[in-house]
């Protein structure tokens, strides 16, 4: 088996991300799911720390005694501030009190306030960091020698992957990225996300969508992890997640899926909307996937020996970590990471656009036999965009899970998940 490389902090690449807005406004809100890491990040940096879901006393200063807050050693990390909306608007209010200062202040959040949240606009005073899980560059499961910016920049890049076999992983997979799943095994890992997800249906979820039936939230988050990489309309999660009573109400779905949404559970890719040379009609719903590909598994109770069982249903659960990996790396050159799909049924998993206009295209592959294919796919695609309003592809690239990485005669990338790194 593959040796887990283990230490009591693993760096993150958001850190660098959360410096860089620190030297640009005053405050600076790190949002992502729970247990994601965003307190550890913000208290390597923070000189002073109030988590504001389990201090009573921090929780009354709000609004009773300011002072006791703010009088401390900056930057000050208010942890879960969403507990305390109020947080919010005395944090914009100390920004502009100390006008020209950068790096005062972190807020963390793990979930999305409601929209009548009394909330000034924080504008010019906030930055706002995305944080999600662990790629697996930041627990260790790539080689990283190919570095994610340097193919954005052009470069022909070659390495290899830490040649972790199908088997393993799928534990990785599994297991996730989360940093309290650091060197535990898949059965210690299953039995944290099922208390995670359980937590989810009966806390989490029904604080921004009222008291529901626990067993209606499983089948929503079944529904979508069944969907994991595919783009299905709302009509068929409502009629997946129905079962035999009949579809969801349409209005039900899309509260559990705000709520989702809010407590930064789903991630997914809108349609890329090009240029093209083509009339085809493009497809504009998202595909689902959660912000980690553990949730799915979890929601489905799959073990890694089930998804060996199947794997083409494992290969949209291998897309989907890819994803993930992709959405970190690109994130710190400004870059997001979308899908398209036209009427025709052609479609490419993933095109990452960087603020600068470029952009690539990627897709993800178990097999080496299907790299051939996946290459002409990404030619075809590459051919049919408009260059003169998009500019030639920075890269084209087939993701794999191992093997030597560089670059075919006709252009296209082949790298290993195993290899990739910021």
């Amino acid at each position: 088996m593959y040796t887990r490389c283990v230490s009591s902090y693993h760096s993150r690449v958001s850190e660098s991300e959360l410096q860089s807005l620190m030297s640009v406004t005053g405050a600076v809100l790190i949002e992502g799911p729970k247990a994601c890491g965003k307190t550890t990040t913000a208290t390597r940096l923070a000189k002073t720390r109030f988590d504001m879901d389990e201090d009573s006393t921090a929780k009354a200063s709000v609004e009773l005694n300011p002072d006791f807050l703010f009088n401390n050693p900056t930057p000050i990390l208010f942890d879960e501030w969403q507990v305390v909306p109020d947080v919010w608007n005395r944090v914009r209010r100390a920004v502009d009190a100390r006008s020209g200062q950068r790096g005062l202040y972190i807020l963390t959040g793990s979930s999305t306030p409601r929209d009548n949240v009394n909330r000034h606009s924080g504008a010019g005073r906030f930055s706002v960091l995305q944080m999600r899980t662990m790629s697996l560059f930041e627990t260790h499961h790539s080689t990283g020698d190919v570095s994610f910016k340097a193919l954005m920049d052009g470069e022909t890049c070659k390495g290899s992957g830490n040649h972790m076999n199908v088997p393993e992983l799928m534990e990785r997979i599994v297991i996730g990225g989360w940093p309290h799943l650091l060197g535990q095994d898949e059965t210690t890992a299953r039995k944290w996300l099922a208390g995670y997800i359980k937590q989810a249906i009966e806390v989490d979820i029904p604080s921004f969508v009222g008291h529901r039936d626990p067993n209606t939230l499983g089948r929503v988050l079944e529904s979508l992890a069944r969907f994991v990489a595919h783009s299905p309309a709302l009509t068929s999660i409502a009629a997946d997640a129905g079962g035999a009573g009949g579809p969801l109400n349409t209005g039900t779905l899309r509260s559990h899926l705000d709520a989702l949404q809010r407590l930064h559970l789903l991630d997914n890719s809108l349609a890329w909307q090009p240029h093209m040379r083509s009339r085809t009609r493009l497809r504009a719903a998202p595909t689902r996937y959660f912000v980690d590909p553990s949730l799915a598994t979890a929601a489905l109770r799959a073990s890694s020996k089930d998804l060996l069982n199947d794997l083409n249903t494992a290969g949209y659960h291998f897309e989907a970590l890819v994803i993930r990996d992709l959405r970190i790396y690109s994130q710190p050159l400004d870059g997001r990471v979308d899908t398209w799909r036209d009427s025709e049924g052609n479609e490419v998993d993933a095109v990452v656009t960087l603020d600068d206009g470029r952009w690539a295209a990627f897709e993800v592959k178990m097999s080496q036999n299907d790299v051939d294919k996946a290459a002409a796919t990404l030619l075809r695609f590459a051919s049919r965009v408009d260059w003169a309003r998009h500019g030639e592809p920075a890269a084209l690239a087939v993701i794999t899970p191992s093997g030597p990485a560089g670059r075919r005669k006709d252009g296209v990338h082949v790298l290993p998940i195993t290899s990739l790194a910021p």
